[in-house]
Formats: C-alpha cells, sequence, structure tokens
C-alpha cells in the first residue's frame, strides 16, 4: 500500500461525514422530517431572501434633523458663551436645520460678541443682518459631510438593530449617491414589530426636571407666558386619580448626560418586579451622571427618550455608573426599549420609501429549480465522465460528490447565505471540478501514452498538473474576491459560494482524487488503466 494512504482514506472519510452531518443532512431533515438536534439546527445553511421569503424595506434618511441636531447644539453653545461673557442678547432661535438667528445685540456690546462667536465660525458662516442682528449659516462642506455621516450613521445602528433581532443574515445596504437604504429581512414574519425596531430614533437623554408635571397653560404661567431660550415643554405620563395622564414638564434643552454614554442596557425587574431596563454607563458618562445627581439630590431627574418622558424619579442619593429606567413597561417593551439603547440612537429620522414582502411560496418553487437544475447537470456531468473516461470517471465522480457535500457544509458552518444567485454559484463549482478533472486525466492519458507505466502515469499527472490547477483557481478567486468586494446583495452571494467552491475544489481534485487512485492500485498490480 502506498506510503499514509490509510490516513489518506480516513481524513477524506471523517471530513466528508462532518460536512455531510453539518451541511447536508440538516436539509434532508426538514425535507423528510427527520430528528434533528438543536445544535445542527441552529447551524443548518441558511437561505436569502430569494429563498425563503421575508421582507424587503427601501428607507430614507431624514438629513434634515441631524442638521437641525447639530445647530441647535450649537446656538446654545453660543448661548452659554455669551451668558459667560455677560453679553446681553435678545433671542436665539434655529429658523433652520443649517442656520440659526441671533437678535437683540448692543451695539457696545458687538466686539465682545463677535469673540464669544469665534469659536463657532469654524463650522459655520456668520453674517451681520443689521440693528443688532446675526445669522449663522453651517458652511456647504460641513453640511455635505454631516449628512454623509448622518446616512453612514443610520446603516450602521440598522445594521446593530437587525442582528440583535436575530434575523439571519441580512442584507443592509446604501443606495449610490444619495441618502436612501435597502433592508433585507429574510424569514421576518413580523414587519411591524421589525420597522419599529429599525426606525425608532431612541434618543435617550437625563435632564433635571425644572418644573412639572402639569399642563402646558400652567407651567407657561410660572414663567410669565414665555419659557427661557436655553428651556424646553417636553410632554410625559403621570397617574391621576389611577388613570394615566397627559402631562408636560420643563427641562434645559441640552441633556447633561444622553445614550452616546451607555455603555450597556438591558431588560430587568424593579423594585415592585415591575418590567424596566438597567443601565451601565461609560466611565467619562459616570463622571458626569455622579455630578449630576450628587449636586442635586431632592431633585427630580427626567429621563428623555425621543423627546418624551417615560420616567421622572426623584434623585435620593449620587447615582455613577448604573442606574435604572421604569415606567410601564411590558416584558416585550422593556427588550425592545434595551435593544434599541444598545444599538445606538439613530442620527436622524426614517422615511419607508417601499415595503415588499417575498412570500414563502417564491422561495420554494426558486429552491426547486434550483435543485432540479443542480440535480439535472451533475447527472449529466457524470454520463460524461463516464462515457468519455470510462472507470476512471468513477473517481471522477466522487470526487465531485465529495466537493458538493463539503462544499454544503463548509457554507453551513461559516453561517454564509444560500441565494439565488448562489444556486448559480453551485453549479459553476461542479462545472470548475470536472474541468480540473479532465485536465488530470488528459495529462495522465499522455504520459500513458509516452509508454511510461500507470503509476508513474498518475504520479506525473497530478504533479504536473497541480501548478496549472493552482493558477486558474487564484485567477478565479481574485475575480470572486472583487464581485464579492464590489458587488450588490445577489452578485455576493453568487461570489461567496464560488469562492468556497474553489477552495474546495483544489482539495477534491488534487487530495481525494489522486488518493483513489493510490488505493485501486495498492489492490493489486494494473498493467492497463482505464480512462
Amino acid at each position: 500500500m502506498y506510503k499514509n494512504l490509510r490516513w489518506k482514506l480516513l481524513t477524506i472519510v471523517v471530513v466528508i461525514a462532518v460536512f455531510f452531518t453539518v451541511g447536508v443532512y440538516p436539509l434532508m431533515a426538514d425535507h423528510f422530517h427527520w430528528p434533528l438536534p438543536a445544535a445542527l439546527k441552529a447551524h443548518s445553511l441558511k437561505l436569502g431572501l430569494d429563498l425563503k421569503g421575508g421582507v424587503q424595506l427601501e428607507l430614507r434618511v431624514n438629513t434634515d434633523d441631524a442638521l437641525r441636531i447639530t445647530t441647535t447644539s450649537t446656538s446654545e453653545q453660543l448661548r452659554d458663551s455669551l451668558k459667560n461673557s455677560n453679553t446681553a442678547y435678545g433671542n436665539i432661535t434655529v429658523v433652520a436645520p443649517t442656520t440659526f438667528r441671533v437678535e437683540g445685540i448692543p451695539q457696545d456690546r458687538d466686539s465682545a460678541f463677535r469673540t464669544a462667536a469665534d469659536e463657532i465660525t469654524t463650522n459655520y458662516d456668520r453674517n451681520p443682518q443689521g440693528a443688532g442682528a446675526y445669522e449663522f449659516r453651517m458652511k456647504p462642506n460641513v453640511e455635505r459631510d454631516l449628512r454623509e455621516q448622518a446616512v453612514d450613521q443610520t446603516l450602521q445602528t440598522i445594521d446593530r438593530r437587525v442582528n440583535e433581532l436575530g434575523v439571519t443574515e441580512p442584507q443592509i445596504a446604501r443606495q449610490p449617491q444619495n441618502d436612501q437604504i435597502i433592508v433585507q429581512l429574510p424569514g421576518v414574519s413580523d414587519v411591524a414589530h421589525a420597522k419599529d425596531i429599525i426606525g425608532k430614533t431612541a434618543i435617550l437623554e437625563f435632564k433635571l426636571v425644572e418644573a412639572g408635571p402639569g399642563t402646558k397653560d400652567d407651567l407657561l404661567k410660572q414663567y410669565n407666558g414665555t419659557l427661557p431660550g436655553d428651556m424646553e415643554m417636553v410632554p410625559g405620563s403621570a397617574t391621576t386619580a389611577g388613570e394615566p395622564a397627559s402631562v408636560f414638564y420643563v427641562v434645559r434643552k441640552i441633556a447633561t448626560v444622553t445614550g452616546q454614554d451607555l455603555r450597556l442596557a438591558k431588560p430587568g425587574l424593579d423594585e415592585n418586579n415591575q418590567p424596566a431596563v438597567h443601565f451601565e454607563l461609560k466611565s467619562a458618562g459616570a463622571q458626569k451622571f455622579g455630578k449630576l445627581s450628587g449636586e442635586n439630590i431632592g431633585r427630580y431627574l427626567a429621563i428623555v427618550l425621543d423627546n418624551r418622558i417615560i420616567s421622572a424619579p426623584r434623585l435620593e442619593g449620587r447615582i455613577t455608573d448604573q442606574g435604572r429606567i421604569s415606567g410601564g413597561f411590558t416584558a416585550e417593551s422593556a427588550n425592545d426599549l434595551a435593544l434599541t439603547l444598545r444599538s445606538g440612537s439613530l442620527p436622524a429620522s426614517l422615511t419607508y420609501l417601499s415595503e415588499t414582502v417575498v412570500g414563502p411560496s417564491l422561495g420554494a418553487d426558486s429552491i426547486r429549480a434550483g435543485v432540479i437544475a443542480s440535480f439535472v447537470g451533475l447527472l449529466l456531468i457524470m454520463a460524461f465522465m463516464l462515457i468519455y473516461y470510462k472507470l476512471s470517471g468513477i473517481n471522477a465522480i466522487v470526487a465531485l460528490v465529495a466537493n458538493l457535500v463539503i462544499l454544503l457544509g463548509l457554507m453551513a458552518y461559516i453561517g454564509a447565505v444560500m441565494t439565488l444567485p448562489g444556486i448559480a454559484g453551485f453549479v459553476l463549482t461542479m462545472g470548475v471540478g470536472v474541468d480540473s478533472n479532465v485536465l488530470i486525466f488528459e495529462r495522465i492519458k499522455e504520459e500513458l501514452a509516452a509508454q511510461r507505466g500507470v503509476r508513474a502515469a498518475i504520479n506525473a499527472g497530478f504533479s504536473r498538473v497541480f501548478l496549472t490547477l493552482l493558477d486558474t483557481h487564484v485567477a478565479s478567486l481574485i475575480s470572486a474576491l472583487f464581485l464579492f468586494q464590489f458587488g450588490t446583495g445577489p452578485i455576493r452571494g453568487f461570489a461567496t459560494t464560488l469562492s468556497i467552491g474553489l477552495f474546495v475544489n483544489l482539495f477534491t481534485s488534487i487530495f481525494v482524487s489522486k488518493a483513489l487512485y493510490e488505493f485501486e492500485l495498492s489492490k493489486r498490480q494494473v498493467p492497463a488503466l482505464s480512462i
């Protein structure tokens, strides 16, 4: 027997058995309703939207929201600077997402105003309007960069939220040169819940309550009918005579601690065993929260989510890195809030442009057509190899079947998704496998025609073709990698299957095929080779 042949055959059997168990058996078990362990079911081959069904959402990022938040923050920064420099002013108002206006600057304080405003002129152009008024407009390059950042951050946040929803291999991509995003969610049945999680802005802020709760009119009376420029009125809820009622609170516009300071958020229970959300803060956030709570013991702290106060507990002591959000949650809503807080807030709201539902019947038809095409192609290849290469064709067939089994197993193991274009890559892999065997067999025939012995011809055929196979596979792999890098979802599915198939084919066409030849020749002296 050839040296190490026993270990080669054992390796082949083990590899095929393992990948058959991981990749092929779960598919057969699902089709024939065989028992399937949970571990195998969790790692079974995943199907894409076109095969499994699901939903495709087209969203638009309202980037004006992100610009308005930045402009508001900048205007409040200027307000604080004017207060610190004792510069009087009449009013500061945000008039557009990229513009705010300052009025009532005394003529004798114009120089002090310009000095206080120098800090923000890096991003805003200052335009005098006369009569002590100035308009600050965001610079075009800053506006363009902020819009790009808003879309990119939205893309990343949606990706984190969808992954935490447990959706298998979602496809999330930005439409070129605009603010639209495509989200594909295979296997999702509760579309409304998914849309709610994806589209929730989840801007969390912690603000001290300056006044309230109360009605709008009652709160305005406390400020003589007009709120100070650095404060705002935010809606909330309270319980009156056992019934929930809408109320309002007065808080400052700029929050000291926000959701950006969160390190962790998870669902849990409060002291009354009611659903709540427990959170932990990053070190910098813990310092700010400790200072805020420590200096304001006895006051009420508003927990604001998406510009609505969900609770306003009394500060009984200094709080640093841990806290709890409660406010009449259900177990599901507490879990959803924890999920959205963990994934981070959206920098802007979303508008749903379209929703396309792909039914499972379409997926079943696609799978059936793909399986039939693969099966027919496999049968035709087998027939050709047996007719043209005689008994050596059996060698090629075994290597080809091993190729497909290992390919399915690897895709399942690494969590790759099988899509309709992926099935095309699957069929192409069969062609590449056959091509590799054809090159080897033709080289062996040339060696036999040169009057070399059977064993020498086989060894020479494999060794001299190896570099050719390596060269062609590397070239094809480079093409597949470019398709994966620059292609869209369907093209990536094709490139993924093809890339894995190329690696597997090198193993089966060289290692498996030669081991089978060696096994046959080890049993007896073979004067001739059926090829």
